[in-house]
C-alpha cells in the first residue's frame, strides 16, 4: 500500500467516526426527524459479523422501524427534559461533579475558545451537552491533529460517556433511546481503543 493510499484509508476512517459523532449529536440534540428515522430504518447492516457494534446498529435499525416519530418525541421529552429535569441528564458537569453549570463547564469553555469554537447564538443548551461535545469531536477528527483529539476526549468525554450510555439503556422510560444508548456504549468503547492505540510520543497539551 502506498503512502497516498494509507492516507486515504485513514481519512475514510476519520470521516466514518466523525459521521457517527454527528449522528449521535443529531439523536441527542433533539428527537429525530421523520427523515432521520427513515434513514436509520433503511441502514445496511453487515450480516457477516457478529460484533457488538454490528448488533448495536441492528438494534437501532429495528428501533427506528418499530417506534414512530411521535412516540419517540414523547420519549425524548420524558427522558431528557421532564418536569424540572428528565430521568437522564445529558451534561458532562452533572456526571463529573454532580451539579450543573460547574467549574467543569468553565474549563470546557476555555478549551473551546483555545480550539477556535464559538458558541452560536441560536444554541440554548450549555456547551457540555453530549450533543455539543459530539459535534466538537466530529470537527476535531476532520480538522485537528491527533493530540488535540486525544486531549479533548480524555478531558471532556471519556470520564462520563459510558455512564450516560448505561443510564440511557437502563432508564425506566427508555425504548428507542435504549437502542441509542447501546450504540453509544459500543462506539465509545471503540473510540477508547482508537485513542489508546496512539503512540506514547503523541504530545498532549
Amino acid at each position: 500500500m502506498t503512502e497516498q493510499q494509507q492516507q486515504r484509508v485513514v481519512t475514510e476512517l476519520q470521516q466514518f467516526r466523525a459521521d457517527i459523532y454527528q449522528l449521535i449529536a443529531g439523536l441527542l440534540r433533539d428527537a429525530p426527524s421523520v427523515e432521520l428515522l427513515a434513514f436509520l430504518s433503511e441502514l445496511e447492516v453487515s450480516t457477516d459479523e457478529d460484533s457488538g457494534m454490528v448488533k448495536a446498529w441492528s438494534g437501532l435499525k429495528l428501533a427506528a422501524q418499530t417506534y414512530n416519530q411521535e412516540s419517540i418525541t414523547q420519549e425524548y421529552t420524558d427522558l431528557f427534559i421532564g418536569l424540572g429535569h428528565g430521568e437522564v441528564i445529558p451534561y458532562a458537569s452533572w456526571y463529573m461533579t454532580g451539579t450543573l453549570m460547574d467549574t467543569q463547564l468553565v474549563q470546557l469553555r476555555q478549551d473551546l475558545i483555545r480550539l477556535g469554537f464559538a458558541r452560536q447564538d441560536t444554541v440554548k443548551e450549555p456547551e457540555d451537552h453530549i450533543a455539543a461535545l459530539c459535534e466538537v469531536m466530529a470537527a476535531l477528527l476532520l480538522e485537528s491533529p491527533q493530540h488535540l483529539q486525544l486531549n479533548f476526549w480524555q478531558k471532556h468525554l471519556a470520564p462520563w460517556v459510558n455512564k450516560l450510555a448505561g443510564d440511557m439503556v437502563n432508564a425506566k422510560g427508555s425504548a428507542f433511546y435504549a437502542a441509542v444508548g447501546t450504540l453509544l456504549l459500543q462506539f465509545f468503547a471503540q473510540e477508547q481503543d482508537e485513542f489508546a492505540a496512539l503512540t506514547l510520543e503523541t504530545p498532549i497539551q
